[in-house]
């Protein structure tokens, strides 16, 4: 920009002013019915539309619907071998990770994909970090077990929760992972114009309708007691979920190495040729390692 010129005018958000003034308004009159409203928003992923290479690697797949919570869950596999399964961030779905499935199945493994509940072709229109957990756990189970897991964003978070809670998984590979679901709560709050006593009755209710704690999602406190080796790859430029989160995950997770990378931002980080070559090594050195140990 040369002096003199002046930057473009930012157009306001019109739909989330509106939907700040009527959370502030209703907030104060009302917080009960407000907090019901404000999980239903925090809980509603965006859709978006699968591409064109996404919509053809589905095409090269087997897939299966999983009864989950008594919701039918969309699972794809592609190949066979021990099982790696992908698992998609927030607004996102399992296709979305397509870039994994040849270098993998190419390498003498399965790959497994799905769409978490209220995303892409599974049923329901709401979603929680508890819903992606259930997901994940059902579809190990369903594979027989899993060699190694590749998590992009939220999905990172759910791994790491997942196996707090006991499930075995060989090697991790997390993209841009999310540290901080309670920091995620409070961002939604001051972006919707939450008051802190509305906050607090939606993750109330919340809490009730899972009958879990907030506590229990500690990311970094479930990452400290793993054992499974572990790569993070995040991007320096991510402006949806921070560099940070990544070092800090990388951090807490013993023996985890961090792979930082630049202009790739949140998103192209999945497609990535070396982010892509980089994780597909990582993961392929579970079967090394079973071949070396003696094991099939």
């Amino acid at each position: 920009m040369t002096r003199g010129e002046t930057a473009p005018r930012k157009r306001p958000n019109v739909r989330l002013s509106v939907v700040r003034a009527l959370f502030r308004g209703l907030g104060s009159i009302a917080p009960a019915a407000t907090a019901e409203l404000a999980v239903a928003l925090f809980r509603r992923p965006p859709r978006h539309r699968a591409s064109d290479t996404e919509g053809a690697a589905l095409g090269k797949a087997d897939r299966t619907n999983l009864s989950v919570n008594g919701l039918p869950l969309a699972v794809w596999r592609w190949g066979k071998g021990p099982a790696v399964l992908l698992v998609h961030g927030w607004g996102s779905r399992g296709s979305r990770l397509a870039s994994f499935v040849e270098p993998i199945t190419d390498a003498g493994f399965s790959v497994v994909a799905f769409d978490a509940p209220g995303h892409g072709a599974s049923a329901g229109r709401l979603s929680s970090l508890p819903q992606f957990i259930a997901a994940i756990q059902a579809v190990a189970r369903e594979s027989g077990g899993v060699e190694a897991i590749v998590a992009h964003s939220m999905g990172g978070a759910a791994t790491t929760l997942a196996m707090g809670r006991g499930l075995r998984v060989g090697r991790v590979v997390f993209l841009a992972p999310a540290a901080d679901p309670t920091g995620y709560s409070e961002r939604f709050a001051a972006m919707v114009g939450l008051s802190p006593a509305v906050l607090g009755r939606m993750r109330r209710s919340i809490e009730r309708r899972f009958g879990q704690k907030w506590e229990e999602f500690d990311v970094l406190a479930a990452a400290r007691t793993m054992t499974a080796p572990l790569l993070v790859i995040h991007d320096r430029d991510d402006f949806d979920v921070a560099w940070t989160d990544g070092a800090a995950i990388a951090s807490a997770w013993p023996g985890a190495e961090l792979v930082s990378t630049t202009g790739l931002g949140h998103r192209r980080i999945v497609h990535d040729p070396e982010v892509v070559s980089r994780a597909v090594r990582f993961v392929i050195g579970s079967r090394a390692a079973t071949r070396a140990s003696g094991g099939a």
